[in-house]
């Protein structure tokens, strides 16, 4: 259990992430979806292919040297793409009443249980507004 629920409070604990809130701290809480980057693997492939057009204008390499080295970094930078078949990175974010923001990054294997959990706690959350409600009333 990633999430612990009492009456009061809610506790996270993932790795060697924990915190703790009282259930009129948190203003925000749920899954965060950010889809990977692949910044360094693009510009590197931008920088190998310019290298080879400008062997290939530029120089008087008429035996095609350059194409050998060209093909092995290609094949190296197609490995690292699509060695790891995870598109998305998730993130549980916690905004509470003192607008602190809280981010922890999980593994796309613990999504589904935590959003559950995040399920239960909204659940519970909306449950006891409503019995403050009706008390009120």
């Amino acid at each position: 259990m990633f999430f612990t629920l009492t009456h009061e409070q809610i506790r996270f604990q993932y790795g060697s992430n924990r915190w703790q809130y009282n259930f009129n701290e948190i203003a925000e809480l749920g899954l965060l979806k950010k889809k990977k980057t692949y910044l360094l693997e693009n510009s590197v492939f931008i920088s190998v292919t310019a290298l080879a057009y400008y062997c290939m204008v530029f120089s008087n390499l008429s035996e095609l040297y350059y194409i050998g080295p060209t093909l092995l970094a290609y094949t190296v930078l197609i490995i690292l793409r699509f060695h790891n078949d995870i598109e998305f990175e998730y993130y549980v974010i916690v905004r509470d009443i003192y607008k602190k923001e809280t981010k922890v990054k999980i593994n796309s294997q613990d999504r589904p249980v935590i959003g559950k959990q995040i399920d239960q706690y909204l659940n519970l959350n909306f449950d006891r507004l409503l019995q403050q409600t009706n008390h009120n009333l």
